[in-house]
């Protein structure tokens, strides 16, 4: 198993999602701003390879307005060896990445303008994990979308968009159940009619389910990966004590976590952890799975 967290490292004073302002774009001020945001990538995955911590989520703020019309700079062959050199350490470290668009990135939008924003910058995604090199086991996750007051029409909007998505999109996407609209069950029946492999959201499941208990859940999704995907990927949160429903932790439930881990004993997948204090509680996660055997 391997530990993660999402884009930003606290510990090691590197801040690798600088932007600016749409009305401050310039084109050196661009090269500036992902020279910086590339540098720090690297001491990032420098500082998780030498404490076990082996997946990572690389910010969308990577390459600031990449999907853009102000943006028609060539930042992709600008900066191609040293993306290509971040994916040689990846790969040689047996590192797993992942990407995460924002809420905004709507492929079953009924607003069709929202809809070739959408793939524009799914398209950004899928151009820097081409970049780097790597594998399809290195995967950006979406949520199916909206309902639009119609969850079957909007489902059968998702399966025709999916289809009409360039096959370097298709070939990393992978789709997450929610917290609200689309629970598991609802991902199974788009994987049935795309492909398309489920990430499987531990803390969304438990605030949005058709009743299966999580090693259940387990035996569902885990069929939806491919050896071309990888492991599956997990996604874990849990509830922050005294606050709203949903509202991830601010740091890990040690005591929470082990009782998932042996939930799930048995499965090969890579977790990523979505709690707000980032590289601390992956590394007490690491030190837990340490303890149990789990990670050399």
């Amino acid at each position: 198993m391997r530990i993660g967290y999402p884009c930003i490292n606290r510990t090691i004073g590197c801040k690798g999602d600088r932007t600016f302002r749409l009305q401050s774009y310039a084109v050196e001020r661009l090269i500036e701003t992902v020279e910086n945001n590339l540098s720090c990538l690297m001491k990032m995955l420098a500082f998780n390879l030498s404490h076990t911590v082996l997946f990572f989520r690389i910010t969308s703020e990577l390459v600031p307005f990449a999907s853009h019309p102000v943006n028609q700079s060539n930042w992709q062959a600008h900066f191609g060896e040293q993306f290509k050199a971040i994916g040689a350490f990846i790969e040689t470290h047996g590192l797993r990445i992942s990407m995460h668009p924002d809420q905004f990135t709507l492929i079953n939008s009924i607003d069709t303008e929202i809809f070739e924003r959408s793939v524009k910058e799914l398209r950004y995604h899928a151009q820097v994990l081409d970049l780097m090199e790597l594998d399809t086991s290195a995967k950006i996750q979406i949520h199916v979308g909206g309902i639009y007051r119609d969850k079957g029409k909007s489902m059968d909007r998702f399966i025709q968009r999916f289809s009409e998505l360039d096959e370097r999109i298709q070939r990393r996407l992978v789709i997450e159940n929610d917290d609200r609209q689309y629970s598991l069950k609802d991902c199974l029946q788009l994987h049935a009619a795309t492909g398309i492999p489920v990430l499987f959201d531990v803390y969304h499941h438990e605030l949005n389910n058709s009743g299966e208990p999580v090693r259940a859940a387990f035996d569902l999704f885990h069929t939806t990966w491919k050896k071309k995907d990888g492991v599956p990927m997990v996604d874990y949160s849990s509830q922050q004590p005294g606050e709203r429903k949903g509202k991830h932790a601010e740091s890990i439930d040690l005591e929470h976590f082990k009782r998932f881990l042996n939930e799930t004993n048995g499965y090969d997948f890579d977790l990523m952890l979505e709690i707000k204090d980032k590289e601390r509680s992956a590394l007490k996660a690491v030190d837990l799975l340490k303890a149990m055997g789990r990670v050399s």
